[in-house]
């Protein structure tokens, strides 16, 4: 994967400060994959010794809340002015607003934990969520960062284990993703199932 070696050669030259910026950018949904981002900051830890793979942890997470923080805020400030803002108007389009708030309404609070794991939509539900002003920024934190505690440590400490195997780790980061989607399709499956027998035990009374 091209981008992963372009990352990796940019962040071996920049370190730490690369990757925590280039985290706060795929918050505001610039297309690079964060997955792949936190693959590449564990890789140069497990390339150069001067490069603390416990540190690049909490530097991505760091990244990783802030650049989420961002966008909720954004929403939750601008309202849906936020769709007319010029760096935005192309990730947060009209359409897709409309698409977020029925997930938003559907799910709750939940789909702000779901959307850590959903590249590309994070941004929009992110916004969406702070539009809604239902969410308090502190229960917001509560969700995406319990959601963050899963998926950067398991990105950043994979590419340092698979550092000097990159076809090993390509190979695992796609198993991975499909594995993670799998059990999260399951998860909101079970929860919907859950959701409808309540509401119909509710109507049969």
């Amino acid at each position: 994967m091209e981008i992963l070696h372009e990352l990796i050669a940019f962040f071996a030259i920049y370190g730490y400060i690369a990757v925590f910026l280039v985290l706060i950018a795929c918050g505001f949904g610039v297309p690079i994959p964060e997955d792949i981002t936190l693959v590449a900051g564990g890789v140069i830890c497990g390339l150069a010794a001067t490069m603390d793979v416990h540190l690049m942890v909490t530097i991505a997470l760091l990244g990783v809340i802030i650049g989420d923080g961002t966008m909720f805020m954004l929403g939750k400030l601008l309202g849906p002015r936020v769709k007319k803002v010029p760096l935005l108007k192309n990730v947060f389009t009209e359409k897709r607003y409309k698409q977020m708030q029925e997930k938003v309404h559907k799910y709750g609070n939940r789909i702000l934990f779901v959307a850590r794991f959903l590249p590309g939509l994070r941004a929009p539900i992110f916004m969406t969520a702070g539009i809604s002003r239902r969410v308090s920024y502190w229960k917001f934190l509560v969700m995406d960062g319990g959601a963050a505690l899963i998926s950067v440590p398991l990105w950043v400490y994979a590419g340092y284990y698979f550092a000097h195997d990159l076809d090993d780790l390509l190979h695992w980061v796609r198993q991975s993703e499909t594995f993670i989607l799998s059990i999260l399709a399951f998860i909101l499956l079970v929860w919907i199932i859950i959701s409808v027998a309540k509401k119909n035990k509710i109507k049969s009374r």
